[in-house]
């Protein structure tokens, strides 16, 4: 299932952890340790139970999708018959804004010295302003080599998830503190991991802590809001792109996503800063 799929390693671990899950959950309750022998009430009362202890919706959709996952898996090569998840009414999810940082605030990190040539600090700079302008995701921008930046054209390639490749277009003031960057770091460092794109002070592949610190750190300067993650960035990017004209179908390719309903979702952060500046402005509003 895991090959057909394609999926991450982060993904494999979350269908491993869910399945054992509701394995446990079907012997403690029912003894059963048979997956033929599960029924689809049985897999009512495990969702029932996680609701009643709090589960939230999203994580109870997951763990109910790579059941289902696992039975249709099971349905194709002849293991089961049926798929007992199958007709089962999920919860409603909580609809959930994605985090983002105003764009004045985003602005202030371009504040800095220009003409600094210190590796660690210029390296540091670029990966928050790679994922600002071009909205990857960490392990996207963890495998960035020095052959997917196209100088000539103006865009990197990106290796994004289920291994799809996709292009991103990126302006000509990244560009040239990309090249910058590039004959810092070749210069800075006496060994290098080739043909990595952003690597450590050593010249290894740098690691999701460490990029997740550096972001955590620099947006630190500019919001005291809780989320400082990369993701966070994404969703600046998009929010941004979105706020400043740009069709949703564009940002939908330059994100990657499948479908249009993922990227529809920052529609709403713009619909709440529309709904400010007409509550602020408008003359009505105002003299009430």
């Amino acid at each position: 299932m895991v090959s057909e799929k394609r999926s991450s390693p982060h993904t494999v671990e979350s269908y491993k952890s869910d399945l054992e899950q509701f394995s446990v959950y079907c012997y403690k309750q029912y003894e059963c340790d048979d997956f033929r022998e599960v029924s689809t009430s049985m897999i009512r009362s495990w969702m029932a139970t996680m609701l009643e202890h709090g589960y939230k919706s999203t994580s109870i959709h997951r763990k109910m999708s790579s059941v289902k996952a696992y039975y249709r898996f099971a349905q194709k090569n002849g293991l089961v018959i049926s798929n007992p998840v199958k007709g089962i009414t999920k919860p409603k999810k909580e609809q959930r804004l994605p985090h983002y940082v105003e764009e004045k605030a985003i602005m202030k990190l371009y504040e800095g010295d220009q003409s600094l040539n210190d590796f660690e600090t210029f390296r540091n700079e670029m990966i928050i302003q790679l994922f600002y302008e071009t909205g990857i995701r960490l392990s996207e921008l963890m495998q960035l080599t020095d052959n997917d930046i196209d100088f000539s054209i103006g865009q990197i390639k990106v290796l994004g998830k289920r291994n799809k490749m996709r292009y991103v277009p990126v302006g000509k003031p990244i560009l040239d503190r990309l090249k910058k960057y590039q004959a810092l770091r070749d210069s800075s460092l006496d060994e290098l991991e080739r043909p990595m794109l952003i690597v450590s002070n050593k010249g290894q592949k740098i690691s999701k802590t460490f990029v997740y610190q550096t972001v955590k750190s620099y947006l630190s300067t500019v919001t005291t809001q809780a989320k400082r993650s990369p993701h966070v960035l994404r969703h600046t990017f998009a929010t941004h792109m979105l706020n400043n004209g740009a069709d949703l179908n564009v940002i939908k390719e330059i994100l990657g996503h499948s479908s249009l309903a993922a990227t529809q979702v920052y529609t709403h952060n713009s619909i709440e800063k529309l709904k400010g500046i007409h509550k602020q402005m408008h003359p009505r509003n105002k003299s009430v």
